[in-house]
């Protein structure tokens, strides 16, 4: 498949970092200065059906103030390889093979953003930091997490019907087989929700399935959905209980489209106020659930206020 011109670039400005034990080849960006203190490193991580290039619109905004900014593509995902059923696909695993790259780059801590399925990658870390299971080499650990419209909470997220199908073993690898770009269109737009100017454009969609689709991954959506599987596993055990104990040591953010169709506002609500009470929640209004795609100044000025003097990290 020929790379569109803004794919092409991306791709181009980026490299390369292969998980031997997976046999696995994973595409990183590391925008920046490699030597910035983990204070001034922000790790941006992805959600699904997307990959790191979701955050291209705000790379050059957030390095007003990050001297660092990393985005990892995980397997399965954008530039990434992509399995077929010998890789789990679990969050586990995705939250380890993140950790794989940020090992390799030298990374030993920072501010952490994260969007949709990426906001369940960064519970489990949340969980082993309260639990003091991360890596030795992590020595500088978290400094804060910006949590942005992800279902972190699936009793509160409404599903859209193409999700619920790809997660039914029998109906969904023939959904996966059959998979289009109106299809998938259909279903993006439905759950970003967002209007008007909010609204994400044909440009936005067509990148975006372009990186689903690269080396067949439209066809293994059945296979990558699973982390919806351990989100229903994990989160009451394990993952919502690590946010409150997780918020008495650094800085917890909920910056929340309050469009969005899928992970509503009212989840963001429901963590700022019962969940992790010690939270900041900012509600971005009007905007969708790919903001960043679709409103990138909003998003921008909505999250980075949380790092102004006197607000969020520095309170």
């Amino acid at each position: 498949m020929n790379l569109s011109k803004q794919l092409s670039a991306w791709s181009g400005s980026g490299a390369f970092i292969e998980i031997s034990l997976l046999g696995l080849r994973v595409f990183y960006q590391d925008f920046g200065e490699i030597d910035a203190d983990p204070n001034e490193t922000c790790l941006l991580v992805h959600g699904f059906p997307e990959s790191s290039f979701s955050f291209h619109k705000v790379i050059e905004g957030l390095q007003h103030r990050f001297r660092r900014v990393v985005v990892v593509d995980m397997p399965g995902y954008g530039l990434s390889d992509k399995p077929g059923s010998e890789y789990s696909y679990s969050l586990i695993a995705q939250a380890d093979a993140i950790m794989f790259v940020y090992r390799e780059l030298g990374i030993t801590g920072g501010h952490v953003i994260c969007h949709d399925m990426g906001t369940s990658v960064v519970t489990e870390w949340l969980a082993r930091y309260v639990n003091h299971q991360l890596p030795g080499w992590f020595s500088d650990s978290f400094k804060s997490v910006t949590f942005t419209n992800g279902s972190m909470v699936l009793g509160l997220a409404k599903l859209r019907l193409m999700q619920k199908l790809l997660l039914k073993q029998n109906i969904g690898p023939l959904i996966s087989k059959f998979a289009s770009y109106s299809m998938f269109a259909k279903t993006i737009l439905s759950a970003h929700g967002a209007q008007d100017q909010h609204q994400l454009d044909n440009n936005d969609l067509q990148l975006l399935w372009e990186n689903v689709a690269l080396q067949d991954g439209h066809k293994k959506n059945h296979l990558v959905i699973r982390y919806l599987i351990d989100r229903h596993r994990f989160e009451g055990s394990r993952w919502l209980p690590s946010l409150p104990l997780a918020s008495k040591c650094l800085p917890i953010h909920f910056c929340w489209g309050n469009a969005d169709q899928v992970a509503r506002i009212e989840m963001a609500r429901y963590l700022h106020q019962t969940v992790c009470p010690d939270s900041t929640l900012t509600e971005m209004q009007d905007v969708g659930h790919f903001c960043q795609l679709a409103s990138p100044e909003v998003w921008l000025d909505s999250v980075l206020r949380f790092y102004e003097p006197g607000t969020g990290v520095s309170r």
